[in-house]
């Protein structure tokens, strides 16, 4: 049996963030993806050939400038299921590569457009990052302790929880409806509309007056029992004891009886309960903890360094982690039951792979 996405062809304009990470996705479940990369490549922390995030796919180098170049990649996309394109507003358009091009060539084309503000509005055009996006939904604004200053998170948030995974959702939503109507779609992803989404509880808990100022809610750190602890050797744990019984868990694995204490949800209470769970914690170690919790089922788990994920026993157990051409990364999701299990190719180097592309997409013109 093939991987569940065989026979799906996808072209990539090379870009950071979020198109490389969905193009991940879509490689590892069997899409044939084509990275188109410029001639000055883009921004890269590590060389291109080292990011496991461009893995599974093959690269094309190609000058949208150039006339040649152009009419090249244009002939790619004739053959494509789905374009992803990150550039600013106007900037596809300019090269001539947008959509109105490209589905007129191939009305079959998903054009999946993802950027940080979306394609209209006063800042469509305007550079932004992770940060920025989750500022102006309103995200940033409720993370952090009280009292201190709002804490940027990872970009896992907006440039991947709010770009790739819509990207994503949409690709597959258009390719859906492809079967029915035979004709492909033009996607609008903003980063800062897929936060807002991310954000559809708490939009919830606002309006009917059940969420207050950052640092002093039940799952933002405001409340003991879902809070990190630092251990006796400077390492932590994270406690998530949220509901009655694994609250009653939780003092019973740091030796507390709930007769002592306050309730549970007595929020006047919560910074002395606080301290009171930072001390005790503070006399153990971390591996001593995780061993005192593990037949508890209380919520309370380690925090890892990422040098330490892929020796945790279900990460372990799952393969969450793998290591494949000599770097150690996640493995592919999701799991499919009648599927077989991904292969990692490495990535490539950039502009590799133009005459196997070419040949086998059925491009002839100039290279």
């Amino acid at each position: 049996m093939e991987p569940v996405l065989t026979g799906l062809r996808v072209v990539e304009l090379a870009g950071i963030g979020p198109s490389p990470h969905a193009a991940m996705l879509l490689a590892d479940l069997g899409a044939d993806v084509v990275r188109v990369e410029r001639p000055d490549g883009v921004m890269q922390l590590v060389p291109a050939e080292r990011d496991s995030v461009l893995r599974n796919r093959r690269s094309v180098g190609a000058d949208l400038k150039n006339a040649a170049d152009l009419d090249t990649v244009l002939k790619l996309i004739d053959q494509a299921d789905v374009l992803l394109e990150s550039y600013r507003p106007g900037v596809a358009e300019r090269l001539g590569i947008g959509p109105d091009i490209c589905t007129a060539r191939n009305p079959r084309l998903i054009y999946a457009r993802i950027t940080g503000w979306g394609q209209n509005g006063p800042l469509a055009a305007r550079a932004g990052h992770d940060i920025n996006y989750l500022a102006v939904s309103g995200a940033l604004n409720a993370i952090g302790r009280r009292g201190e200053r709002p804490l940027a998170p990872l970009n896992l948030v907006a440039d991947l929880g709010g770009g790739s995974m819509p990207a994503l959702l949409g690709i597959l939503a258009a390719l859906h409806a492809r079967t029915t109507t035979g004709t492909g779609q033009v996607l609008d992803i903003a980063m800062v509309d897929g936060v807002s989404a991310l954000m559809a509880m708490f939009w919830t808990l606002t309006e009917n007056d059940l969420w207050s100022e950052r640092g002093t809610n039940v799952i933002d750190g405001g409340a003991p029992f879902y809070d990190t602890y630092e251990c006796a050797d400077g390492r932590y744990v994270a406690v998530g004891a949220v509901e009655p019984v694994f609250y009653a868990r939780l003092l019973t694995g740091l030796g507390l009886h709930a007769a002592d204490l306050p309730d549970q949800y007595d929020q006047d209470a919560w910074p002395s309960v606080r301290e009171r769970f930072a001390q005790i914690f503070r006399t153990r170690d971390r591996d001593d903890w995780e061993r005192i919790f593990e037949p508890l089922d209380a919520c309370v788990t380690p925090v890892l360094s990422l040098a330490e994920v892929p020796q945790h026993p279900h990460i372990r157990a799952r393969e969450t982690v793998i290591e494949a051409f000599g770097q150690r990364q996640p493995a592919a999701v999701p799991r499919f039951a009648a599927a077989p299990s991904t292969r990692y190719a490495a990535p490539r180097i950039p502009g590799s792979d133009n005459e196997a592309v070419f040949r086998e997409w059925g491009v002839y013109g100039e290279q």
